[in-house]
């Protein structure tokens, strides 16, 4: 398999620690089989949990961001911008998202 890939792909063995699910793979270390790299990661689940932290929390700030007028710093809600309009469910005492209104 490894060696029917483009040169310049990338494979996370996520087993490499127990034995592995790409021939070729070394726990702990990334090796180049005919110009794809092999990714043996160690102890993955630890690795990731600190990954997702930070990215949900950079995700989180810059949606915060979207509130914020940038010159007054104060609470700005666009409906216009698609992503506030998205995720926006009351406005004015009034359900505003299709997902949460009363069915009819």
């Amino acid at each position: 398999m490894v060696k029917s890939m483009k040169a310049g792909a990338v494979v996370l063995d996520m087993a490499a620690e127990s034995g592995g699910n790409v021939e070729g793979s070394k726990p702990g270390k990334t090796v180049a089989v005919g110009g794809v790299k092999l990714v043996g990661a160690k102890n993955l689940p630890a690795r990731i949990a600190p990954a997702t932290t930070v990215l949900y929390a950079r995700n989180l700030f810059n949606f915060v961001t979207l509130l914020i007028d940038p010159e007054s710093k104060q609470l700005k809600i666009d409906t216009g911008d698609e992503l506030i309009k998205g995720t926006l469910l009351t406005t004015g005492g009034a359900i505003v998202h299709d997902a949460f209104k009363p069915a009819a």
